[in-house]
């Protein structure tokens, strides 16, 4: 009676322990549901737990509380990003969930860590690479789930939200990093210096016939070698090697127009946007987007073979990237002209082949007035403009070096997280630097995450005594941090701090005068000084409102006296040309 049970057991241990079950919960579910921020972290740690070659790490927090994680896959074992480097592994950075609403790349990146450990072939590909992955990095928006905001998007069947856990959108939070995520992304992306980044995402606006569109850094903003090596040698690959993948690619459908038809702009990745920040550091940066209205399964596939060829791309031609940036970085080390701004050049024009729906107009059944669809029954493939040339609008000679006032710690915080070399006053001194004032600037009147910005900054220089103290700093303009440096603090830029409103106490003036006191002392400086006297005389016959404003005149000649405060409108980050200065 006892037989049939010792066969069992017999047949039980014979068969050893069962393998463990690797499908993700996205497949899981009929490929029709994104992971959850917890399915996600516990995969990871599953991965992690089952193969030495892959590490997960908590780093930093988050505004939601909880730590971003990175999770990085090295073959042999390395997990130190200065030991990886100085083996000449390149560094690929993947980044998901920044919308956790666009979440293919969430699903698509836990699929390929697998498949990385469990196919021979592909691991092959991690010899020369080091892969580095935040699993979700808007991990607030991750936790706030729900199945409606993003109205146009087809699947799936429920996702997390745009906005993280301030409501910011952190797809323009990189370079104020107003979110304890951005702050603990700079440490993430400046402590592993990776030569290509990759930020998944889902596109909105037209319709038209492909699954993944792709932003990539701007060639002309990231320049030298790489820009070189971008627009000649990588997208092309990137483009041939999904067409083989039957994904054919497209630039993202950036129209000025209504529709594709009237033309593609390249995208202006201001430092605010993942690829414009990371090109600050000559980083090879992309922004996959699938589109929208396509079905889950085909986005978060289209996407798995992308990072697939990001991957190959990498493992191949790793030295060549490292190499052009070696390159750029030797040049941007004794480089004296900075670009500050960009505008497309729309006399340079491409025409690409593009496949798309014909637009076409009905009446409305909500307005009854007319409303433009895309008409998927009539499928097209014709030649269409792109703008993909850049052209300076603003430059900048750098100074030796910024002075900065140990008073504005928000702006020393994100020099310190981005980490930029700094140095320190040992004593107090008085020193001639050039100072910018502010003359003119244009303000936001809604807010924009969280700020009223400024545009159209106008700026005059002035060369002038300042006391500085112990302890003031002082940023040399010799490091790979240059064009960081230079577009945050460039009060022109239009990312700067400035910009962004991290000096505005500056705007606004601390004292004033009583005009029947000042009447008297203004009328003695005007008999004491000719030159100010005949200013006042051509400024008002320059402008008749002021030849009429008997307090525009008191304040034109108290404007020109040392009553009045020299710090207002000054902006206090000074530039440096002299010599050497008392610092350690």
């Amino acid at each position: 009676m006892f037989l049939p049970l010792l066969t069992f057991l017999g047949a039980l241990l014979s068969a050893g322990p069962a393998t463990p079950d690797w499908k993700t919960p996205y497949e899981k579910s009929n490929r029709t549901q994104t992971a959850t921020y917890q399915e996600c972290i516990s995969y990871y740690q599953r991965l992690d737990e089952a193969y030495p070659e892959i590490k997960m790490t908590p780093i930093g927090t988050t505004d939601a509380g909880k730590p971003l994680h990175t999770v990085v896959l090295s073959t042999d074992g390395d997990f130190d990003p200065v030991s990886l480097h100085r083996k000449g592994k390149t560094v690929l950075l993947v980044q998901n969930g920044i919308h956790p609403g666009e979440p293919e790349g969430i699903d698509a990146t836990m699929m390929l860590a697998r498949d990385l450990m469990q196919d021979k072939k592909l691991k092959k590909q991690l010899d020369h690479v080091v892969l580095v992955i935040i699993p979700i990095y808007n991990i607030g928006g991750a936790l706030n789930r729900n199945s409606h905001t993003r109205t146009n998007q087809n699947g799936p069947v429920s996702y997390g939200f745009r906005g993280n856990s301030r409501n910011l959108d952190l797809n323009r939070d990189f370079i104020k990093e107003d979110s304890k995520n951005a702050q603990t992304f700079a440490t993430i992306f400046r402590t592993w210096d990776p030569e290509v980044f990759v930020d998944n995402h889902t596109s909105n606006g037209a319709d038209y016939q492909y699954t993944m569109t792709l932003i990539p850094t701007q060639h002309n903003k990231l320049g030298g070698a790489l820009g070189t090596l971008l627009k000649q040698q990588m997208l092309p690959a990137l483009y041939k090697g999904m067409e083989k993948r039957k994904w054919p690619l497209v630039p993202y459908v950036n129209s000025r127009g209504e529709t594709p038809e009237t033309g593609i702009f390249g995208f202006a990745d201001l430092p605010r946007y993942a690829s414009g920040y990371t090109t600050l550091f000559q980083t090879l940066g992309f922004i996959p987007e699938t589109h929208m209205l396509k079905s889950f399964d085909k986005r978060v596939a289209s996407t798995y073979d992308l990072m697939l060829e990001f991957l190959d791309y990498t493992a191949k031609n790793g030295k060549a990237i490292q190499e052009a940036r070696r390159k750029d970085r030797a040049a941007l080390l004794t480089q004296q002209e900075f670009v500050l701004n960009w505008a497309p050049d729309t006399t340079q024009v491409e025409i690409i082949k593009f496949k798309g729906y014909e637009a076409k107009y009905k009446p409305s059944e909500v307005s009854g007035l007319e409303r433009l669809y895309y008409d998927r029954n009539a499928p097209f493939t014709r030649p269409v403009k792109f703008f993909d040339t850049f052209r300076p609008t603003l430059t900048v000679t750098k100074p030796v070096a910024y002075l900065i006032p140990q008073a504005w710690s928000q702006v020393i915080e994100r020099l310190r997280q981005n980490q930029v070399e700094l140095k320190r006053l040992t004593r107090d001194t008085v020193l001639t630097p050039e100072t910018y004032y502010i003359t003119d600037y244009k303000t936001g009147q809604r807010p924009y995450e969280g700020h009223y910005l400024h545009t159209e900054v106008q700026v005059k220089k002035v060369q002038q005594p300042i006391q500085y103290f112990a302890g003031d700093y002082v940023v040399y303009l010799n490091q790979v941090s240059n064009r960081f440096l230079v577009e945050t603090l460039e009060p022109q830029a239009p990312d700067s701090y400035f910009a962004w409103n991290f000096f505005d106490s500056i705007l606004g003036q601390k004292e004033y005068f009583s005009a029947y006191v000042f009447e008297d002392l203004a009328a003695e400086y005007l008999r004491k000084d000719p030159k100010l006297k005949a200013a006042l005389e051509e400024a008002k016959a320059k402008d008749p409102a002021l030849a009429k404003s008997a307090q525009a005149q008191l304040n034109f000649v108290y404007r020109h006296t040392p009553h009045y405060e020299n710090t207002h409108l000054r902006y206090p980050v000074a530039r440096w040309q002299g010599g050497a200065l008392p610092v350690q």
